[in-house]
C-alpha cells in the first residue's frame, strides 16, 4: 500500500486516469477535488506508483468521522487488474471495517470481489446499480425563457436549503444525511431556482466525486422545465471548471432519463455500483 501525498504526482494521476475513461470516471472526480483544495479531506491509495494497478480514494485518517455516516465514509475505486484491488481490500490499514460505509465505481467485479472480502469480516453489503451517464459540452448559457419576471430565479443552494433537500431525498431523512448535504452544499458547485419567496424548488448538487446529483423538482412545480435548466446549468459549471458533468439514474426513473436524453447525454457502457457495508456492531442503526 502506498499513500500518494506527493502534489505533483496527484496532478500527474489525475492525467493518466483521463486515459481510462468511462470507467475511472469516479476516482478522477475525487482526484480533481483533491487537487483543488480537497475540500472533503480525502488521500489517495495505490498498489504501487507510478505502474499502479488499483486506486482507491478514501477519506483521509486524521478527519473526523462518524461511525454511521456511510454518505462521507466513501471510497472510489478504479483498477486495471482486479486482483490487485482484492489484495489492497486485505490489507489491513487501507480499509476502516468497523465502520459503516460505502464502496463506489464503474467496473462490474467490484460488487463479488468487495462483497467476498466484506462476508469475510461479517460485514453485510447492500448493492445499489444505476445507469451512467455523461453530458455533453453545454457552450452556450441554458435557455431561461421558463423563468418569467422577477420570480422564479436561477441561483445557487445555501446551507440553509440542506434540511429540505434532506427531506427530499430518497437516500436521506437523518442527521448523517443532513450534514453531509450541508457539506455538500458548502464545498462543490450547485444550482437552484427559487420562488418569489426565495424558497428552492428545483435544484441540482455535486459530490464528493464530482458526480451530478440529488436533482429533483417539487411536484407542484413540475413540467415547467426547471429540471432541464438546472442540469444544463450545472453540467455547464462544471465544465467551465475542468470537471466531467457526470450523473447516474436508476433503471426505472423514467422521468430522469427521458429528461437525459433530450438534452443528448451519452449512457455510458459501464454501471455505476454502490455498496453500502455495515458492521455486525451497528446492525439495525444505519439508514440505507
Amino acid at each position: 500500500m502506498l499513500v500518494l501525498s506527493c502534489s505533483t504526482k496527484l496532478l500527474i494521476l489525475e492525467k493518466m486516469l483521463k486515459s481510462h475513461f468511462p470507467e475511472s470516471l469516479k476516482v478522477y472526480g475525487a482526484v480533481m477535488n483533491i487537487n483543488r483544495g480537497n475540500p472533503f479531506q480525502k488521500e489517495v491509495v495505490l498498489d504501487s506508483w507510478p505502474d499502479f494497478k488499483a486506486v482507491i480514494t478514501r477519506r483521509q485518517k486524521e478527519a473526523e468521522t462518524d461511525n454511521l455516516d456511510h454518505y462521507t465514509n466513501a471510497y472510489a475505486v478504479f483498477y486495471k487488474d482486479v486482483r490487485a484491488y482484492q489484495r489492497l481490500l486485505e490489507e489491513c490499514d487501507v480499509i476502516n471495517w468497523e465502520q459503516v460505509f460505502q464502496i463506489q465505481g464503474l467496473q462490474s467485479e467490484l460488487h463479488g470481489v468487495s462483497k467476498a472480502v466484506a462476508e469475510s469480516k461479517r460485514l453485510d453489503v447492500k448493492l445499489s446499480s444505476f445507469k451512467a451517464v455523461h453530458l455533453p459540452p453545454v457552450s452556450a448559457p441554458p435557455d431561461t425563457s421558463s423563468l418569467m419576471g422577477s420570480s422564479p430565479r436561477l441561483t445557487y443552494l445555501s446551507v440553509a436549503d440542506a434540511d429540505l433537500l434532506n427531506r427530499t431525498w430518497s437516500r436521506g431523512g437523518n442527521e448523517q444525511c443532513l450534514q453531509y448535504i450541508a457539506n455538500l452544499i458548502s464545498c462543490f458547485p450547485s444550482v437552484c431556482v427559487r420562488d418569489d419567496k426565495g424558497d428552492p424548488v428545483s435544484w441540482s448538487l455535486t459530490d464528493q466525486f464530482a458526480t451530478m446529483c440529488h436533482g429533483y423538482t417539487l411536484p407542484e412545480h413540475r413540467r415547467k422545465g426547471y429540471s432541464r435548466l438546472v442540469a444544463l446549468t450545472l453540467a455547464r459549471k462544471l465544465q467551465s471548471r475542468g470537471f466531467p458533468s457526470q450523473g447516474n439514474v436508476l433503471d426505472d426513473n423514467v422521468a430522469s432519463i427521458s429528461l437525459l436524453k433530450s438534452v443528448h447525454a451519452e449512457f455510458l457502457p459501464c454501471r455505476f455500483h454502490r455498496l453500502i457495508l455495515t458492521p455486525a456492531t451497528f446492525s439495525g442503526q444505519v439508514h440505507l
